[in-house]
């Protein structure tokens, strides 16, 4: 029994059937044509495949088919799944370059009474993409959001990385510059959980590079064009993940990294931190006391950096 269920409070008792509202959509499911109910209004937001359009729910294809309204980031992505599944109808277009006009137009839809789907290019909606502002809106004007859930980028990362999952923090895309991402990474190294980042291609070598330097030596996986016929997953520290990618002539696929969570504090300990760097500088400068320090200790080279310099200063 799922531990989120409370049978005394089941709305559809066993052997009890919610009355079926023909929406005079279908769809087709390898030959079979079925019907789509008529949604209730709502707004819904609907996951879709992250790669293999096969990973699509049946809930999601009744939505989808059935809705009054189908908007959508891009409505080429969208069309391909469309006529996957048999599914012919008008797309509204809903993304970051037009949400401050579309998305007003889309809640008057819901408040009129009518139901509305809004679907990403791929995976959940509202997980890093505008979604989540249609969503905000609608909530504070008092009406229904309701989730059909599916696909996961993050998630499916996570269970294939090897990495702890009981905790995990998903932080998005890290920003461009080297300044922003380190400042960026310096406030994730004491979450306690597992960190998941989103990362273009071309970009995917120096990104390593920073995690390696603001995160230290952790556990890491990179997994690209998941669900996908070239579906691949890199694991080892990030240090190593960064040599390796760095190495690489051309990246290509959509990315998803997977860094695990700071180690204990007592793993970090191999004697004093502050020993620890006393020691090493004597005899070289702070940043070369720095990057010797992560090999004993596992914690960030920013972090040892800025406290050998400390140290260095009150000498």
């Amino acid at each position: 029994m799922n531990p989120f269920d409370d049978p005394s409070e089941d709305e559809t008792p066993e052997g009890d059937e919610v009355p079926f509202q023909d929406s005079g959509a279908t769809y087709l499911v390898r030959g079979a044509t079925l019907r789509a109910p008529k949604p209730e209004p709502a707004l819904y937001l609907v996951a879709t495949p992250i790669g293999n359009l096969s990973d699509v729910t049946l809930r999601a294809l009744d939505i989808i088919a059935g809705a009054d309204v189908l908007a959508c980031e891009d409505t080429r992505v969208t069309q391909k799944l469309l006529a996957r599944y048999g599914i012919r109808r008008r797309l509204f277009a809903y993304h970051e370059h037009n949400a401050a006009e579309s998305g007003p137009a889309l809640l008057d839809e819901l408040e009129a009474g009518r139901s509305v789907a809004l679907v990403s290019d791929a995976g959940t909606p509202l997980v890093s993409d505008p979604g989540f502002r249609l969503g905000e809106e609608a909530i504070a004007r008092g009406l229904p959001v309701v989730p059909i859930p599916g696909a996961s980028a993050p998630l499916a990362a996570l269970c294939a990385s090897g990495l702890p999952s009981d905790a995990f923090f998903f932080a998005g895309f890290l920003p461009v510059k080297d300044g922003a991402r380190l400042a960026k990474l310096e406030t994730l190294t004491r979450v306690p959980g597992t960190l998941i980042f989103f990362e273009a291609p071309h970009r995917i070598a120096e990104s390593l590079a920073a995690m390696a330097e603001g995160l230290g030596p952790r556990p890491a996986a990179v997994c690209r064009e998941l669900t996908k016929a070239y579906e691949t997953i890199y694991r080892g520290t990030l240090p190593e993940l960064a040599e390796r990618f760095a190495a690489m002539e051309r990246v290509r696929g959509e990315i998803v990294v997977c860094v695990g969570p700071p180690a204990e504090e007592e793993a970090a300990a191999s004697g004093d931190v502050d020993t620890i760097l006393r020691g090493l500088l004597a005899e070289m400068k702070p940043a070369k006391a720095a990057q010797e320090a992560v090999k004993l200790t596992g914690l960030p080279r920013r972090e040892l950096y800025q406290r050998a310099l400390d140290l260095k200063g009150g000498a």
